[in-house]
């Protein structure tokens, strides 16, 4: 299991996806991992790929480690650390084929808000560790935060919206759930999701507007 589990340096400094996998294939981050359902089934499936899983919570991680272990995947490898300070701090400039963020905790009273993933600063290093034209996709079942989620991306000239979907019970987009996600479909919630391509580089305009 020791290979599946990665240990981020002390100080942040970006990582070598080269050096963690051994390879350089596309590299598609989920945020959340949870238990590892969506990430084991996409790493399964597309073995061309590599996935990395971010997940705090401990005694989810170890489920997720033990989990990917038993599957003998080489392509797939978990972090236990915040996941804010991967994305702005670990991760590589243009080095991210796709990032995943599932039901990311929405933090409802209005004076927890600062502690919401999803914020300014976020969405800017979103922008800057995905490749052009790759994909941030992100699923809520809270109304509020969608909004809030949907215009955070829209107010940045780095990213241009692709998918907009509000569906009762279940997306229907033939992704592979994840364990919240099957919960939640059983109470017969409302999935809200929103998905973001990275504007090419070159055709993002300039701070001057040139």
């Amino acid at each position: 299991m020791d290979y599946i589990i990665y240990t981020l340096p002390n100080e942040p400094c970006p990582v070598s996806f080269l050096e963690m996998f051994g390879n350089d294939q596309p590299v598609e981050v989920e945020i959340g991992c949870g238990k590892g359902r969506f990430l084991l089934e996409q790493a399964r499936a597309h073995q061309d790929r590599n996935y990395v899983g971010i997940e705090w919570a401990n005694k989810y991680f170890r489920f997720a480690a033990d989990r990917m272990a038993r599957w003998g995947l080489a392509n797939v490898r978990i972090i236990r650390t915040d996941a804010k300070l991967f994305i702005t701090r670990y991760a590589p400039p243009d080095s991210l084929a796709a990032l995943h963020i599932h039901h990311p905790d929405p933090w409802p009273k209005k004076r927890h808000h600062k502690r919401r993933l999803i914020d300014p600063a976020f969405v800017e290093a979103v922008g800057r560790v995905l490749q052009d034209g790759a994909a941030c996709s992100i699923q809520t079942d809270s109304a509020d935060y969608f909004e809030v989620i949907e215009k955070l991306f829209a107010d940045r000239a780095e990213f241009q919206s692709s998918v907009r979907v509000i569906q009762s019970g279940q997306t229907g987009d033939g992704l592979v759930p994840t364990n919240y996600q099957v919960k939640y479909q059983r109470d017969g919630r409302t999935f809200y999701r929103l998905v973001f391509i990275r504007v090419p580089r070159s055709s993002q305009p300039s701070a001057l507007g040139s």
